[in-house]
C-alpha cells in the first residue's frame, strides 16, 4: 500500500496487471506472450499475401488487410508494456504514456468496430447480391469504408482522450487493469463523472450497437439467402463461415459492450480487465484464422509464396 501511496502524489499511475509475480503467474505470462507472438506473424502473413497475390486485391482481402493492421497495432499497444512490467517488476506508467495507450486503443478499437460492419456488408452484396457486387463495392467505396473507419475511430479517440484525461486523480493513481482503459481510469477520478460517462454511452451507440445491428442483420439475410441454395455442400459451407465468424464477433462486442455501456456504479473491482482480454488479446488472434486462412484462395496464396521463396534459396 506504500507504494501506491507514494505514487499518488505522482503524474504516473499504476498498472495491477493480469498477473502476479507467483509461479501460476508465469505460465499465464507464458501464454500471453506465446499468443501475442502468433497474431503478429498471422496478421503480417495476411497483408504480405494479399500485397503479394493480385487474385486477393477484391474489396473483401482490401478490408482485411486493413484489419490485420489494426489487430497488429492494437496489441502492440498493450502486450509489450504487461511483458516489460511483468519481466522488470515495475508497473508505473507516466501520465503520457497512459493518454497514448487510450488514443490508440480508443482509435484501433472504435475503427475495427466499424470495419467489422464493413465487411459483413461486403460478404451481405458478395452473397446476396452477387451480380450488383462490382457496382456496390468499387473501389471508392471500399477506400471510403476502410478510411472512413480509421477517421471516425480516430476523431472519437481524440475527444474521449482528451476529456478522460482532464479529469482529476486526487486518490490512488493504481489502475485495477494491464492497460490504461477509461472506465477503469474513471474509478480513480475524485469528481463526478455522469455528464462524460453519457458521453460514452453515445459512443457506444454508434461504434458498438449500431456496427453490432448491421453485422447481425447482413448474416439474416446471407443465411435466408443460403437456405434458398440447392447445393447442400454450398449450404454447409456457408453456414459453417457464418457460424465461425459470428463466435468471433460475440467474443469481439460481447465483453466490449458489458465494459463500455453499464454505469461505472455497476462495475467490480478487476472485472473489466478479464472482460478487455477478450477484445484487445484473443480476437486479434482469431481474426485472420477465421476471415482468411481457413479460405481457399488465401491457402493457395500461401503455397504460392512458400514455393517462391523456397526456389529463390535454392
Amino acid at each position: 500500500m506504500m507504494g501506491h501511496e507514494n505514487h499518488s502524489f505522482t503524474s504516473d499511475f499504476i498498472l495491477l496487471g493480469l498477473f502476479s509475480s507467483s509461479q501460476s503467474s508465469l505460465v499465464f505470462f507464458s501464454f500471453i506472450f506465446i499468443i501475442f507472438i502468433m497474431t503478429i506473424t498471422e496478421n503480417t502473413v495476411m497483408i504480405l499475401l494479399i500485397l503479394r497475390d493480385s487474385r486477393l486485391h477484391t474489396p473483401m482481402y482490401f478490408l482485411l488487410s486493413h484489419l490485420s493492421f489494426m489487430d497488429i497495432l492494437h496489441i502492440s499497444n498493450i502486450v509489450p508494456k504487461m511483458v516489460t512490467d511483468f519481466l522488470s517488476g515495475s508497473r508505473s506508467i507516466s501520465f503520457a504514456g497512459c493518454g497514448i495507450q487510450i488514443f490508440l486503443s480508443l482509435t484501433l478499437l472504435g475503427g475495427e468496430c466499424l470495419l467489422l460492419a464493413a465487411m459483413s456488408y461486403d460478404r451481405y452484396v458478395a452473397i446476396c447480391h452477387p451480380l450488383h457486387y462490382p457496382i456496390l463495392m468499387n473501389d471508392y467505396v471500399r477506400v471510403l469504408m476502410a478510411g472512413g473507419s480509421w477517421f471516425v475511430g480516430t476523431v472519437n479517440s481524440i475527444v474521449h482522450t482528451a476529456y478522460a484525461l482532464h479529469f482529476p486523480f486526487c486518490g490512488s493513481r493504481a489502475i485495477d487493469h494491464f492497460f490504461c482503459e477509461i472506465p477503469a481510469m474513471l474509478k480513480l477520478s475524485c469528481v463526478d463523472t455522469t455528464l462524460y460517462e453519457r458521453g460514452v454511452y453515445v459512443s457506444g451507440l454508434i461504434f458498438l450497437l449500431i456496427p453490432v445491428s448491421v453485422i447481425f442483420a447482413s448474416y439474416v439475410q446471407i443465411l435466408l439467402t443460403v437456405l434458398q441454395m440447392k447445393s447442400s455442400e454450398a449450404r454447409k459451407k456457408s453456414f459453417s463461415t457464418c457460424s465461425f465468424h459470428m463466435i468471433v464477433v460475440t467474443m469481439y462486442y460481447g465483453p466490449f459492450i458489458f465494459t463500455y455501456m453499464r454505469p461505472k456504479s455497476y462495475h467490480t473491482p478487476g472485472q473489466d480487465k478479464y472482460l478487455a482480454i477478450f477484445y484487445t488479446i484473443l480476437t486479434p488472434t482469431l481474426n485472420p484464422i477465421i476471415y482468411s486462412f481457413r479460405n481457399k484462395d488465401v491457402l493457395e496464396a500461401m503455397k504460392n509464396m512458400l514455393k517462391s521463396n523456397f526456389l529463390h534459396q535454392k
